[in-house]
């Protein structure tokens, strides 16, 4: 008896704790009235079976279980889990946020330095923008500008370069080459990098944003691929595809990935793709405010999932990919990279 009474004792000091701690932090601004409600709800249930177990019979009947305690400790693990689930939630909305200042100041540094739009030149139908991320690419982001051409198909075409925090000279070579150039503060992944570009395109009225690379796996020569079948209106997202084209990794495991990955995203979409986390795109300027995008990484694959959500006409054609010219990849080892693009599948999908 003298047991249960310290078990009792316990349930109702944690359950204190926790009010307390909740109240405290509701006060000092750092939670929601939601995150305290919350809070107090767990509390409050830690201290009914606290003080009145008998009240886990009710999840006797509920979980079609005989040992109370036990039923005790399933709705226990249940709470728990949700509560991770919510945790999670939690932490991905920061960052969202954190990356919408970091985008944000690099939009307003765009604006102080480059005061768009610009004027088209004489005789252009339109404006194509580039938007190259890079992060640490000096050793081969020269080189990929170099090969950019100045005009496609009668669009005038520019180039920004968003330096995602890099480490080395990836920005001052860059702007040395007479490119326009906006960084971020710190390094947010390649997803905020498009972000920054959109936006970005949005100030140039840009008829078409292209995204290239910075690391030369893409051929640049191929870019009017990418934006035919915009111009003559049968497509609004136009992906390129190492597998209508040529893939120089043939045969690895990340060719394998992504065959896994293609599959299951024409499965979900009832749409076939065949290069579900190519980065070399274009999408007609007047589309991208449709589209939710809120990964930092791994926003290939969500990126073609919202576009199909929300009825772009999307097409796939054939271009060249090509092994890292310089440099290391930017992608996570080993399992964390399939485990992030099989995340992003599901939420983008279910969201």
């Amino acid at each position: 008896m003298m047991a249960f009474d310290h078990i009792r004792f316990a349930g109702i000091l944690v359950a204190a704790v926790i009010a307390a701690a909740s109240i405290l932090a509701y006060r000092g601004g750092r939670w929601r009235r939601f995150d305290l409600l919350l809070a107090l709800v767990v509390a409050a249930g830690v201290a009914v079976f606290s003080v009145f177990p008998k009240v886990g019979n009710v999840l006797l009947y509920v979980f079609q279980l005989q040992n109370r305690g036990f039923a005790i400790l399933v709705a226990a693990v249940l709470v728990l889990f949700a509560l991770v689930v919510y945790l999670i939630g939690k932490v991905q909305d920061v960052s969202r946020r954190n990356g919408q200042v970091v985008t944000a100041l690099a939009v307003r540094q765009y604006k102080e330095r480059y005061d768009p739009p610009q004027p088209l030149p004489e005789g252009a139908r339109g404006r194509i923008l580039i938007v190259v991320p890079a992060y640490n690419e000096a050793g081969g982001i020269a080189q990929v500008l170099s090969r950019v051409p100045k005009e496609l198909m009668g669009y005038e075409v520019r180039t920004v370069v968003v330096d995602d925090g890099s480490s080395d000279a990836t920005e001052e070579i860059a702007r040395n080459l007479g490119y326009p150039v906006v960084s971020h503060v710190v390094n947010r992944g390649q997803g905020d990098a498009l972000r920054t570009g959109f936006a970005i395109s949005r100030l140039e009225r840009a008829d078409m944003v292209i995204n290239l690379d910075a690391d030369g796996q893409y051929l640049p020569e191929e870019m009017e691929r990418l934006i035919v079948p915009i111009i003559e209106d049968e497509a609004d997202f136009v992906l390129g595809s190492r597998f209508m084209g040529f893939y120089e990794e043939a045969g690895s495991v990340r060719h394998i990935g992504v065959v896994f990955f293609s599959k299951m995203i024409s499965l979900l979409t009832g749409k076939k793709i065949t290069d579900s986390t190519n980065g070399f795109r274009a999408i007609r300027g007047s589309m991208l405010p449709k589209l939710d995008l809120r990964e930092d990484r791994f926003n290939a694959t969500e990126l073609i999932l919202e576009a199909l959500k929300k009825g772009l006409r999307f097409k796939e054609v054939p271009v060249t990919m090509l092994k890292r010219a310089e440099g290391v990849s930017k992608k996570p080892p080993k399992l964390r990279y399939p485990l992030g693009v099989f995340r992003v599948i599901i939420q983008t999908w279910l969201r």
